[in-house]
């Protein structure tokens, strides 16, 4: 495959599907589910509650917060994650932008 030439797309073009390809692993879904379903920082059960292994847990979190989505601090020897709001607001302002670009115009097809 080749390189996907981003510096071709604008800021927005990248942003969106940087938040399309975060969003597009459904193990990141159910993270981003169970963060919002506590309301609180977690630390150790998304192994337990996800069921998947605690590298592969972990890689979906750096994903997640590499993006911004979620955030993490260190609470001793573990780090602990929840959504980062405004960032969250953010990517739904962008998405809804783009899911509302309107289609009744078109003759297409």
């Amino acid at each position: 495959m080749g390189l996907a030439k981003t510096e071709i797309f604008n800021d927005q073009q990248n942003q969106l599907a940087n938040f399309a390809k975060v969003l597009g692993h459904p193990a990141r879904i159910a993270i981003l589910q169970h963060l919002f379903k506590i309301n609180a920082c977690i630390c150790g059960d998304l192994v337990d509650e996800i069921g998947l292994a605690q590298p592969t847990i972990s890689q979906h979190l750096k994903e997640l917060k590499n993006l911004g989505l979620i955030k993490g601090t260190i609470e001793g020897t573990s780090v602990c994650y929840c959504i980062d709001p405004d960032n969250w607001s953010k990517m739904k302002v962008l998405l809804q932008e783009f899911l509302d670009q309107d289609t009744s115009h078109s003759t297409c097809c």
